[in-house]
């Protein structure tokens, strides 16, 4: 039986090679997420191990947690705590690390590097070892800085030039005095570093006199664990924690492992779709081969062949198919994987150097996913295959399917749909997170539903094109019937293009629907012509707010400051504004009360009210950061968003109890609006500083727009993967469908059907499946859509379901694209089929 198997895959190579096509994709789609996301991952963890060489022992600030009406902070490293780490026996030296983001432009006024990406610090003394210069000095004074050699590599920056940066909204134009090298893994991935000397970054990053952490050098033959317990015991433990370096790396390393996970589990994610897409095929391939072996497997019956036997016969057939396709998907995979890390360099992410990592795991997952995938969606036909009786198979009497089977598959699919569509109903009436499950639920049991019963459904959908199809003649009519004649081929084949229309088509209404929703709730939320923020969502300097304040042509201004606080034990935190013209900047419907903010009086968003049980009149005591109370009372309920929630109190209340204020944002008003001149004159007025984003409403629409097409088009390739193997689906079935017809097709063409005929027949049934899967994506897509859309509706208010008419046709158009190309190479088979032969074939 093992000889006969692969006997039969050496002549049936020619009918596999599809099947070995998708599962071949589908692999490499799993391999090369594990080749590119394991070579990142790595490359990362080196990098950042190498910073950490001059680190024996970190002591870091001890988080001191909430209590009573204490707000938690971060204890502060002192000049005496520095002072005294570098006393401890066995510490060569002590250094103070002071850091915060820092903005740096090029020499064209352009932000370098992104947001998080964008660093600064402290030098250390004359020589700092963390840092060798490359070229020029250290920096003195508030005037002077130096910079990584990548950054000034990359912006043409020598020692002497004149750089400008921003910490924290003002612009600053210090002197490049040196150039250094550096291993910091943000540097290594495109980012930027600048250093001051210490006394001007603690100043900059508000930190006067503290640092942020504090690097213990060991002295020679102390070991760092020697040298952390030595730090434990000097050093006040409720203040400080220390952590040696080794342990510092091995944090790094397991956060970008669990930052890589998520990248990885997603891109994994629709590598399954493709290879669950894929068993559609496999299974319809091995149905028809099976099929149409029926007497061979009968006489191996009938000389002795247990239906054991017939059924690992075909399973040994499927291992040798999943081998192979597991072993040419690993290597396309690494192929995969090394092309992904060009392309983000070419797409101008910088990641740092390193091997190719191909582990022993990713080859083992490959050979495991294409073996396992293909002998399971094997088993099927194989077990049916053993089921024929010999007799009943050499007389043929076995094509057809049961009265009873078809019934009990068509009670199954509508139970199974029912189910689902009762349990997707039911999650859309819940709140947002607690229906997730439910839906994933039930979106699962209706696709399996539809599945089951796409048979039955495919007789009223394809007959509802016969009128279309008359047009074609005789051809349309041989290509309805061919479409309905075997309906679980034809559902098969469909079902594997109904999955990835229906992912594409329900992820196109969310996203729409959201980017419509979020739209709306800026333009409805938002009077102000303006928003101020940072590029990168850090705060802002609360010069920032002066300096638009006196700008020509700004009618009135507010700014957001957020503080924590303490209420009835809770944290909290208050959001600072200018009481006597945030009404005028904002527009947020009032459930009971007015909208008075100004001295005690504060307005609340109304889940806030709902959850700490307070309404318009109502009076609480808040703690302020700085420890002192206040009595302050509930002038009105308003509806909050996503821009803005929680408790909005007046500046000048604040103020005094903020330490080290920060904005996340500021409100602008002008008199003449929004336009190029004004947002001009703001910006110029600013400084032009590349970090700070000034934003009208329509900039901000256009912004999130961006992101929701870069998303979608993300979705889409991912995808895409899906649909190519769907394809291959359609082109292996109507060319095993043109084999099995072969003595059909000669008796048609010897009746006097031509050639063209003959491809327009193979055409138009293929382009009739495809158009049924591709009717039964869109459709489900639709309403998973508007279900996972209802669960949204109950966290944003604004949420409107918007059902993207052109992309739909699109989609449509493309599900019949991909049925005419399908046919291309089947309708030409089928055209040059010799008759005579053709109709003495069996």
């Amino acid at each position: 039986m093992f000889r006969t198997a692969l006997r039969n895959v050496l002549a049936h190579k020619a009918r596999l090679l599809m099947t070995v096509l998708a599962v071949m994709l589908g692999v490499a789609f799993v391999s090369g997420t594990l080749v590119f996301t394991n070579t990142i991952s790595d490359a990362y963890q080196k990098s950042s191990a190498k910073g950490f060489d001059q680190v024996d022992v970190a002591v870091r600030p001890e988080y001191q947690e909430s209590e009573g009406d204490q707000v938690g902070r971060t204890a502060e490293l002192t000049q005496d705590l520095l002072e005294e780490s570098g006393r401890v026996p066995g510490a060569a030296a002590a250094i103070g690390v002071v850091n915060g983001f820092t903005a740096l432009a090029d020499k064209d006024g352009k932000l370098i590097g992104s947001g998080f990406q964008s660093q600064g610090g402290n030098y250390w003394g004359d020589k700092d070892p963390r840092y060798p210069l490359k070229d020029g000095s250290a920096p003195h004074g508030a005037g002077q800085v130096v910079i990584d050699s990548e950054t000034a590599r990359r912006a043409g920056y020598e020692v002497g030039d004149t750089i400008r940066m921003s910490v924290d909204g003002p612009v600053l134009t210090p002197k490049i005095t040196g150039v250094f090298t550096t291993d910091d893994g943000n540097v290594a991935a495109g980012g930027s570093l600048a250093l001051f000397d210490t006394a001007t970054a603690q100043k900059l990053f508000g930190k006067t006199g503290t640092y942020d952490q504090i690097d213990v050098r060991a002295a020679a033959g102390t070991s760092q664990s020697a040298l952390k317990a030595a730090l434990d015991k000097a050093l006040p433990a409720d203040l400080v924690e220390t952590t040696t370096g080794r342990e510092l790396a091995d944090e790094q390393a397991e956060l970008i492992s669990s930052q890589m996970s998520g990248l990885k589990q997603g891109l994994l994610v629709f590598a399954g779709i493709a290879l669950f897409v894929g068993t559609f095929i496999i299974a319809n391939t091995f149905t028809m081969l099976v099929a149409q072996r029926t007497k061979e497997l009968a006489l191996l019956r009938a000389v002795g062949a247990s239906r054991r036997q017939v059924t690992r016969s075909v399973l040994i057939e499927a291992f040798v198919v999943g081998t192979v396709a597991g072993g040419t998907g690993l290597v396309a995979g690494i192929g995969i994987g090394a092309g992904l890390r060009s392309l983000m360099g070419t797409l101008g992410a910088t990641v740092p150097d390193g091997p190719l990592v191909i582990s022993p795991g990713t080859v083992a997952t490959a050979l495991a996913v294409g073996v396992v995938i293909t002998m399971l969606a094997a088993w099927l036909p194989g077990r049916r295959a053993a089921k024929i009786p010999p007799v009943a198979a050499m007389s043929s009497v076995h094509a057809q399917a049961t009265t009873r089977s078809l019934v009990l598959r068509n009670t199954i699919g509508a139970l199974f749909s029912a189910a689902g569509v009762a349990v997707v109903l039911a999650a859309t009436t819940m709140d947002g997170s607690d229906g997730q499950a439910p839906m994933g639920l039930g979106a699962v049991l209706l696709i399996i539903g539809v599945f089951v019963l796409t048979p039955l459904l495919s007789r009223p959908l394809i007959a509802a094109a016969a009128p279309v199809l008359r047009i074609f003649g005789v051809s349309g009519k041989l290509a309805r019937q061919n479409s309905v004649r075997n309906p679980r081929r034809t559902a098969a084949t469909a079902s594997a293009l109904m999955i990835g229309l229906t992912l594409i088509t329900g992820m196109t209404v969310m996203a729409g629907s959201l980017q419509k929703s979020i739209d709306k709730m800026a333009s409805s939320a938002i009077e102000a012509d303006y928003v101020v923020s940072m590029a990168n969502g850090n705060g802002l300097s609360p010069d920032v707010d002066e300096k638009l304040r006196a700008t020509d042509g700004v009618t009135a201004t507010s700014p957001l400051r957020n503080a924590p606080s303490r209420v009835d034990g809770q944290t909290e935190y208050l959001t600072g504004v200018n009481g006597s013209v945030i009404g005028d900047l904002t527009d947020l419907p009032i459930d009971n009360g007015s909208f008075k903010v100004g001295g005690t009086d504060v307005v609340v968003d109304r889940d806030r009210a709902e959850s700490l049980g307070w309404k318009a009149g109502s009076s609480f005591t808040v703690a302020y950061e700085d420890g002192k109370k206040q009595r302050l009372t509930v002038a009105g309920v308003y509806e909050g968003n996503e821009l803005i929630s929680g408790i909005l109190l007046d500046n000048a209340t604040l103020a005094p109890h903020v330490t080290d204020p920060t904005d996340m944002q500021v409100m602008v008003k002008t008199s003449g609006g929004a336009s190029d001149a004004t947002k001009d004159r703001l910006e110029k007025a600013l400084g032009s500083n590349p970090a700070i984003s000034v934003q009208s409403k329509q900039d901000i629409s256009e912004e999130i727009a961006q992101m929701f097409t870069l998303m979608l088009n993300m979705l889409y390739g991912l995808l895409a993967m899906a649909v190519i193997v769907a394809v291959l689906g359609v082109i292996n079935t109507l060319a095993m469908s043109v084999f099995e017809r072969s003595q059909e097709i000669g008796m048609l063409r010897a009746i006097g059907l031509d050639r063209r005929s003959v491809k327009r027949m193979v055409r138009l049934e293929s382009l009739v499946i495809s158009l049924f899967g591709g009717v039964l994506g869109i459709g489900l897509g639709v309403f998973f859509g508007w279900a996972a859309g209802e669960l949204l509706a109950t966290k944003m208010a604004t949420y409107e379901l918007v059902l993207p008419w052109a992309r739909m046709t699109v989609f449509l158009a493309l599900a019949a694209a991909v049925g005419v190309l399908a046919a291309l190479w089947p309708a030409r088979r089928a055209a040059r089929l010799n008759m005579l032969a053709a109709i003495k074939s069996e």
